[in-house]
């Protein structure tokens, strides 16, 4: 008999793309990014922060004030495009914590994924999630939240 009380194939790599966000060193918004072919193969994952060479401990991470992060700091899904290193997105799935802003709806866009898999939309509001939800839609790509009675996922490291 097989065990019951998996997870889903949306939960597992959604749940990547939250591990993911572990790795950023921002104080207020840990995003991460998980993008998967057609086939349910990992192809990439992304996380917000600085492009590489530009040290955490050199730029802002403020934001608000003279100078602030927004200038600096890669998006999860851009990030996870650019991991990709050159293999094909079309036709793949992002999973992301956060609704895509308008520049990384271009990339995703550009890039030839098909669907968002998207947890919080706490910016539907404001115009940048507008302008990225308007130019989706027109694309053909995609986007939901995921529905899940998931609250969250536990790691163990304690395998025996």
């Amino acid at each position: 008999m097989k065990r019951e009380n998996y997870i889903s194939w949306d939960e597992y790599f959604m749940g990547v793309a939250l591990l993911a966000a572990q790795r950023s060193k921002d104080p207020n918004t840990q995003v991460g990014a998980c993008i998967v072919s057609a086939n349910n193969i990992i192809l990439s994952t992304g996380y917000n922060g600085f492009p590489a060479g530009c040290s955490d401990d050199e730029y802002p991470w403020d934001r608000e004030g003279d100078e602030t992060k927004y200038p600096y700091v890669v998006h999860a899904e851009l990030n996870a495009i650019l991991n990709a290193n050159g293999k094909s997105l079309i036709g793949s799935k992002i999973y992301v914590a956060l609704f895509p802003c308008n520049e990384c709806a271009k990339a995703i866009i550009q890039s030839g994924v098909k669907e968002v898999i998207y947890l919080s939309d706490k910016y539907a509001d404001t115009d940048a999630t507008k302008a990225s939800k308007r130019m989706l839609y027109s694309a053909g790509v995609k986007f939901r939240h995921l529905d899940t009675d998931i609250s969250e996922l536990t790691l163990n490291f304690n395998v025996k």
